[in-house]
């Protein structure tokens, strides 16, 4: 069953831990991919200076990001790779996301590597970083905006992992955020050799 749309319409770091262990779903002209989900960040909106939102920002790349939740929001980083992040939260309008940093492949494991020769054919490596998990998932701009309610891009509901399951540590790559660079807002699967970076 694809997650509904009030799955998404909670507090963000609520929505961060919830995902773990659902599975995001591309149906393409190639075939199929799926990927369960070990690893997220959580994006809290105006106030949170690691977010593109900061202050209310809305532009063109942000926009996704203010409309209705359960609604991709994609961009690039260093101007060839892509990050793949979910709308979400209480408030309708409020621009927070939940950010996905990895995933377990299940399902057309085959394409993810004519995808992401880099790997090897290492399947824990298809898909552990938010960039190669777009690769993998063949995730672009053109799924800016896409309502991930439908096919034939959507997460799919799946035994979620158990708060005792879960560890928590500060998001990477925010070290421009001031004080909220230190915000325990990384969630990930404990033990899961495909999340991005565990905390030693």
């Amino acid at each position: 069953m694809i997650l509904p749309r009030n799955f998404y319409e909670r507090e963000p770091l609520a929505v961060a831990k919830a995902l773990l262990g659902k599975v995001v779903v591309h149906e393409t002209s190639e075939g199929t991919t799926a990927g369960r989900i070990v690893e997220t960040e959580a994006y809290m909106g105006p106030e949170d200076k690691a977010s593109h939102a900061y202050g209310g920002l809305r532009t063109c790349r942000t926009e996704p990001q203010f409309g209705a939740k359960g609604h991709a929001y994609v961009y690039l980083i260093y101007g060839m790779y892509y990050c793949f992040n979910v709308s979400v939260g209480e408030v309708p309008g409020k621009p927070e996301a939940v950010l996905m940093r990895a995933l377990e492949p299940v399902e057309g494991m085959g394409l993810m590597v004519r995808r992401r020769p880099a790997a090897k054919g290492n399947v824990v490596k298809l898909a552990n970083g938010p960039s190669k998990l777009c690769m993998a998932m063949d995730i672009s701009k053109k799924q800016n905006g896409a309502d991930v309610c439908t096919p034939p891009f959507y997460i799919r509901d799946a035994q979620p992992v158990p708060e005792e399951g879960i560890d928590a540590a500060t998001r990477i790559g925010v070290d421009y955020a001031d004080e909220w660079k230190h915000k325990p807002w990384r969630f990930y699967k404990r033990n899961c050799p495909n999340v991005s970076f565990r905390v030693k």
